[in-house]
């Protein structure tokens, strides 16, 4: 049978593999579905900087111009770091920035910076 998905233990830990790309995919199709069916009917888009020092997994912008922007890891322990792309919109956009939060596998929820959460992955079903 042929391997659809190959990374070594310290890589799919860290999502630095296909494990990584497979989270991002599975957590956008989820918000994406979620999205048609909301009376906000966001328009959700996916940021890059054109010299690619900042990019954003999910940006949703509702229709009242704020905007809430998500990033997807396969971390279990988001910090700051994880966040930084996050923190550089809402300094940008000032008052447009909703939240912001750092989507995980781990288990718990917990604030990262002003307007930026934590949360785990599966939340999206809770």
């Amino acid at each position: 049978m042929e391997q659809l998905a190959t990374c070594d233990a310290a890589a799919c830990v860290e999502g630095l593999g296909p494990l990584g790309r497979m989270i991002d995919t599975l957590v956008v199709a989820q918000i994406r579905s979620e999205a048609e069916t909301s009376p906000l009917r966001p328009r959700l888009y996916h940021a890059r900087e054109r010299d690619g020092r900042h990019e954003i997994d999910l940006v949703a912008e509702l229709a009242g111009g704020g905007v809430i922007a998500l990033e997807i890891t396969a971390t279990a322990a988001p910090d700051s770091g994880d966040s930084r792309h996050l923190a550089w919109l809402r300094d940008r956009i000032g008052e447009r920035f909703i939240a912001g939060a750092v989507l995980h596998t781990g288990p718990r929820p917990y604030g990262i910076g002003e307007r930026i959460v934590a949360l785990p992955i599966c939340t999206l079903w809770s």
